[in-house]
């Protein structure tokens, strides 16, 4: 059985073998982590860029990345401490939107499943989950960028979020998950 344990601290200072990264389907990351995983992960940025455009990313979906480990240069140093997959977790259509509970159960399912056998094949023991894109952001106005009838009220973390990681992520054997939550959360 997986444990998850919530955290504070700064995930890409993660030393979890996979990273699990919340993003949507329009190729636009707009939180400051995501935009830095984007530069210290090109090859897995570009390959859901590329995924994006050619429509083959449906929402509800979890696109794993087994990244290329590099042989020269300064990038060899460090490699050691970056994680040797990446899991986008695709959880919206824009990054405006908020996630949706069946959106996020599918996308956990798709991980889920992918995940048993990492774990079990690859010897996948840490991972990370940035949650932040899973909260909502209650300082900002979100009724103006789309009518509300379209857009349904947003996940709580307690009650929606939270229970759905434990129920979809637990489940996994052998596997020890931090997850990565703002500080505005208490727990």
């Amino acid at each position: 059985m997986a444990t998850l344990q919530l955290t504070h601290a700064p995930i890409l200072n993660s030393n979890a073998q996979l990273l699990i990264l919340p993003v949507n389907t329009a190729g636009i990351l707009l939180d400051p982590v995501l935009t830095r995983a984007k530069t210290l992960f090109p090859d897995n940025y570009q390959r859901y860029y590329r995924a994006c455009r050619d429509g083959s990313l449906n929402i509800g979906s979890c696109m794993l990345h087994k990244r290329s480990r590099e042989q020269a240069g300064l990038g060899i140093s460090s490699n050691g401490n970056q994680p040797s997959h990446i899991a986008n977790l695709v959880i919206s259509n824009h990054p405006y939107h908020p996630a949706r509970a069946r959106w996020l159960t599918a996308a956990l399912l798709d991980l889920q499943q992918q995940l048993f056998s990492l774990v079990r094949y690859q010897s996948i023991r840490r991972a990370a989950l940035f949650a932040r894109p899973l909260v909502f952001d209650h300082t900002r106005d979100h009724t103006s960028d789309v009518p509300n009838l379209t857009n349904p009220a947003p996940l709580d973390w307690h009650t929606d979020t939270l229970p759905l990681l434990i129920q979809y992520l637990q489940v996994l054997p052998k596997l020890s998950i931090d997850v990565y939550v703002p500080k505005s959360i208490e727990f």
